[in-house]
């Protein structure tokens, strides 16, 4: 079976590498290729994923760059049209909702390539997120929508999409970090824990990530942000890993850091592990951090209204507090006081309410391939 896999920002990586992995233990059934778009393109957002996830080296690389979302768009489509045209997939596997998985969905439909989608039915059910209109979209073309969890499966029947084209697999980037806790000897990321110095004195410090535009093209909403996160820091170290969308807003606005948060460049996925998963409390914008989040018990707070991932805050780990400094501050402090006991992270656990996010979502993503027909068209 000859399935085409497009990967194009630090997401996609995560989730792709265990869907590889799997692959290359069936050369006899899977012919994968591997088309890298480029929309993160350079080292720190691209080159150590790959490294530190043992992703082979594309086998198709695009190179778009940069520049606006149709503009990026419409260049993955012209050079994935290419590829579909010479190599005839039996599949087109995407994965995700960046600008990359709905190129290669709109060239799959275009090209009458059965796709396949890991990661549907995901909905945040507010527009204004350019991921929200990637999702629905992808998930009208798919002809196979595999779901992370029940409230995805859910949402796509009320979408109108038919029981046979969907099928639970569970979370795929839970397979990247089983793998990473139990199966590599080495405990990820050890240089990027804090030295006892950076945290308090009861060894505890808190993960800040932001990159979403909502949060960080206003520079209102920034200032006010990094207020809440000035004042937290005042009871709890905070290390802020910051994006280069984040960085040139920040540039762009004048602002600085406020004292206690401690700056570090784009961290590779373990490293970053290293980091989040010893942490008493994390604060984001993410999507897949949430999930992550969630599979270890790691108290997270969303600095976003809405989630695609309403899941995680079912399962009690993660709050959504807006970008209100006193919610964000009241529910830190909660946390801070609370002192709730999780599992270490190097005891992976399933959590209860999600038994496939067991870290074998791979393998049944490889079976629903195999036990639908390519051609068999929704």
């Amino acid at each position: 079976m000859r399935v085409v896999l497009v990967v194009g920002a630090r997401p996609n990586f995560i989730k792709a590498a265990p869907i590889l992995r799997a692959m290359g233990r069936q050369p006899d059934r899977f012919t994968p290729c591997l088309v890298h778009t480029g929309q993160h393109y350079d080292r720190e957002m691209a080159g150590v994923f790959f490294e530190d996830l043992a992703l082979p080296q594309p086998d198709v690389e695009l190179g778009i760059g940069q520049g606006r979302p149709a503009e990026q768009i419409a260049r993955i489509m012209l050079g994935l049209d290419q590829v579909v045209t010479s190599w005839q997939p039996d599949w087109m596997l995407v994965v995700g909702d960046v600008n990359s998985t709905l190129g290669a969905a709109l060239v799959a439909a275009k090209g009458d390539v059965p796709l396949a989608h890991v990661e549907a039915g995901l909905r945040s059910f507010d527009r204004r997120m350019p991921e929200e209109t990637n999702r629905i979209v992808i998930d009208q073309l798919a002809d196979l929508l595999l779901t992370p969890s029940p409230d995805a499966h859910e949402n796509l029947r009320r979408e109108g999409i038919p029981e046979g084209r969907i099928i639970e697999v569970g979370n795929v980037m839970i397979d990247t970090l089983r793998t990473a806790l139990i199966e590599d000897p080495a405990h990820p990321g050890g240089e990027t824990r804090p030295a006892g110095r950076r945290a308090d004195r009861a060894g505890r410090y808190g993960v800040v990530t932001l990159h979403r535009a909502a949060n960080v093209d206003d520079p209102t909403r920034l200032t006010s942000l990094l207020g809440a996160l000035g004042e937290l820091a005042r009871k709890l170290p905070l290390f802020f890993p910051i994006h280069p969308r984040t960085a040139a807003r920040l540039d762009a606005a004048g602002l600085a850091l406020p004292a206690g948060i401690e700056s570090l460049p784009p961290l590779g996925y373990r490293d970053f592990l290293g980091l989040w998963s010893q942490a008493t409390l994390v604060l984001t914008d993410s999507g897949g951090l949430q999930e992550e989040t969630t599979a270890l018990g790691v108290p997270c707070l969303t600095l976003r209204e809405t989630t695609e991932r309403p899941i995680t805050v079912e399962c009690g780990s993660n709050q959504l507090v807006g970008t209100d400094p006193d919610r964000i501050l009241a529910a830190a402090g909660q946390i801070l006081e609370s002192e709730l006991p999780r599992p270490s992270p190097r005891h992976f656990q399933v959590p209860p309410r999600l038994p496939l996010w067991d870290g074998h979502a791979s393998e049944r993503i490889l079976s629903a391939l195999l036990n639908r027909s390519p051609r068999q068209r929704g």
